[in-house]
Parts: C-alpha cells; sequence; structure tokens
C-alpha cells in the first residue's frame, strides 16, 4: 500500500477511530469499481463487537471521509465484524489464535497446494506449527500462506458452555 494513496489513508483513518471506540481494526478492504466503491472495514474485540460499536466506528470514519472528500467518486461504507470464521490476515493473527480450530492453504517451495484442517499449535518466529487432521503435525512459513481461517465448531463451544 503506497503511503498516499486512498487505501492506507482509510486504513490510517480506520485504525484511529477503532482505537477510539476500543476495538481492533481487523482489516480494511476496497472493492466494487472506481464509480461504485465499496469499503468495508472489519473490527473486533474481545467478547466480540456489537452492532452499536459498528455504528459507532461507521459514523466516526463516514465523518471523516465525507469532510475531506477521501474518495473520488459515491461509495457504501460496510463496517463489520470478522464473523465466526474471520480470515487471518497476519502472523499476528495466528500467533493471537494459537490453540484455535482453523483452515489453512499452503503454497509449498515444491508448486503445489495443500489445504491443512485442524488446530494451530504454535508459532515460532515466522514458522506456523499446525496439527492437521489428517496428516497430523506440519510445519510452514507464514509467506507460504495463501488463505486462512478459523474454523467455528458448535460442538466444541457446547461442550465449553
Amino acid at each position: 500500500m503506497e503511503p498516499n494513496s486512498v487505501a492506507s489513508k482509510l486504513k490510517g483513518l480506520a485504525e484511529k477511530s477503532a482505537a477510539e471506540h476500543g476495538v481492533e481494526l481487523v482489516h480494511l478492504e476496497l472493492a466494487g469499481t472506481k464509480r461504485n466503491q465499496v469499503v468495508r472495514i472489519f473490527i473486533d474485540k474481545p467478547g466480540g463487537v456489537t452492532v452499536e460499536d459498528c455504528s459507532n466506528v461507521s459514523r466516526s470514519v463516514e465523518a471523516v471521509m465525507d469532510g475531506d472528500d477521501f474518495m473520488p467518486g459515491p461509495y457504501v461504507l460496510e463496517v463489520s465484524s470478522p464473523g465466526l470464521d474471520r480470515e487471518l490476515y497476519s502472523l499476528a493473527d495466528f500467533r493471537k489464535f494459537v490453540g484455535s480450530k482453523a483452515k489453512a492453504k499452503v503454497n509449498h517451495t515444491d508448486g503445489k497446494a495443500k489445504t491443512y484442517n485442524g488446530r494451530i499449535v504454535a508459532v515460532d518466529d515466522d514458522e506456523i506449527t499446525f496439527e492437521d487432521r489428517s496428516e497430523g503435525e506440519v510445519k510452514f512459513p507464514y509467506s507460504a500462506v495463501a488463505k486462512a481461517n478459523l474454523k467455528f465448531d458448535i460442538q466444541d463451544d457446547l461442550k465449553r458452555g
């Protein structure tokens, strides 16, 4: 992301707004066309976010976007929770969710892609240790991760409750 790009400015604005409202900016993405952009902001906090959290961040971000003419044209702003099966966007996300069930698509150095389903066991430097349901313990560098998300298991949640 270029430092002066719209996405970079939006990220800074969203981080500031999230912090002011006691939530964490998980991810920001721009979608749509240049004439009709969609700005998606995903926020979270321990215990989950509320509709009020999303509304507060939305109003705060929108006020600055409209006041400073951030966007070159019309846009739609969406602020939401990343969801139960949230995507893992960074190495810090993997660290944060050690012990959680997840699914990771990994591009190996031999050019083959492999999808692992299981649990994040550990993160050391940039190496992720994963307990795959069918292959057992596997290790791979974060740089090889093409996509990863948490997997919600209602049975586990009910056992804990």
